[in-house]
């Protein structure tokens, strides 16, 4: 099941907000989250970097998150905020540092000065690093291992900071989430199965790796928006209930491309040698921590979400990225023309990447 539920989430709750700011709206969450918010009959200030076309309902905001001048404009007399823009784990350390712990501090400043009733801040169940424990739950350590997942967390306790002194403040962690737009490293993955070639997998292929469908996730926004202070005022991980290892997912898409290729194991030890170095010499877009994701089961636990805030994801790992690969399909000729790597919705450069296409 995919789309709008046909009955909302937060059904018999407080209506939604009648004015809310989202920033990252051209993001693959906030496109969904706004177009929902719209639908619903909220009036939304989009906030991102990259313009968005004005529509009823929709006042697009261009501008930047360490700006305090835009915020104050975005956030002047809202109901509440959804603080989703980011950077993304291949940003230099720097601008992650930068956008995450600098924009979320200048976000939240200018939340608080607006008197804002209501912000849901979407952080990452990267917070946990490489967990131990599956499924990890919200009260797991935090143990970042790479620049992101640091910033994250750091960004992170600036919110719970806020919270303490009074902001009425939901945080999620959301795992990786998919749907329309969604491109990034999934680009990779479509057009190797359009091109009719076979996938390489890192070991066996077997761990079990939870993701997210963006309409389950803009569900869990609307129910942090709609939920009382006692049980907005917390922190929840957000994943799908229903997912299985990593080879059954990409096989899936192998098998809906139709020409009948199969997820390929190459030993795990030299490739991930061989991808690190690429990483070092940027002539790979993936990370070390998303390198090691792939070696070891990484689910969380959404035990909590479900209890106290209502969660109830409807949408499976299959389902989301099947969702993904069917607009990058019918999107592939236009989307992201002449964009690359900046965002989840822009294809990433594949670098030598490329040259192993040979060999499947």
């Amino acid at each position: 099941m995919t789309g709008a539920p046909d009955t909302p989430p937060y059904a018999g709750r407080s209506a939604l907000p009648a004015r809310v700011a989202v920033t990252g709206a051209a993001g693959v969450l906030g496109v969904s989250l706004v177009d929902r918010l719209v639908d619903s009959g909220s009036e939304v200030r989009a906030l991102d970097l990259r313009p968005m076309p004005a529509q009823p309902g929709l006042m697009p905001i261009a501008g930047d998150i360490r700006d305090p001048a835009v915020l104050a404009e975005a956030f002047r007399g809202v109901d509440a905020v959804v603080h989703s823009a980011s950077a993304l784990p291949s940003y230099s350390a720097a601008d992650i540092r930068s956008i995450v712990i600098e924009g979320t501090t200048t976000v939240l400043k200018a939340a608080r000065a607006a008197a804002v009733p209501r912000v849901v801040h979407i952080s990452t169940t990267a917070v946990y690093g490489l967990p131990q424990k599956v499924p990890t739950p919200e009260d797991y350590p935090k143990r970042p291992v790479d620049p992101y997942s640091s910033a994250k967390s750091a960004a992170e306790e600036i919110a719970e900071r806020f919270r303490a002194e009074g902001m009425s403040l939901s945080v999620l962690r959301p795992k990786t989430f998919l749907g329309p737009t969604r491109m990034g490293l999934f680009d990779m993955l479509f057009q190797w199965a359009e091109e009719g070639r076979n996938f390489p997998m890192l070991g066996t292929g077997e761990v079990r790796s939870q993701m997210l469908g963006v309409d389950d996730l803009v569900d869990a926004v609307l129910l942090a928006l709609t939920a009382p202070d006692e049980v907005a005022c917390d922190t929840y991980n957000i994943g799908a209930a229903e997912f299985g290892t990593l080879r059954e997912d990409f096989q899936c898409v192998l098998d809906a491309a139709g020409h009948g290729k199969r997820v390929v194991s190459i030993p795990s030890k030299p490739a991930v040698a061989v991808l690190r170095a690429l990483a070092r010499a940027k002539l790979s877009p993936v990370y070390d921590r998303l390198i090691l994701k792939l070696l070891a089961d990484s689910y969380v636990s959404i035990d909590k979400a479900r209890d106290k805030l209502g969660f109830r994801p409807r949408v499976s790992n299959q389902a989301a990225i099947l969702q993904s690969y069917d607009w990058w399909r019918g999107q592939r000729a236009t989307a992201a023309a002449g964009r690359a790597g900046r965002t989840s919705g822009d294809p990433w450069r594949q670098g030598m990447l490329t040259l192993a296409k040979a060999f499947f």
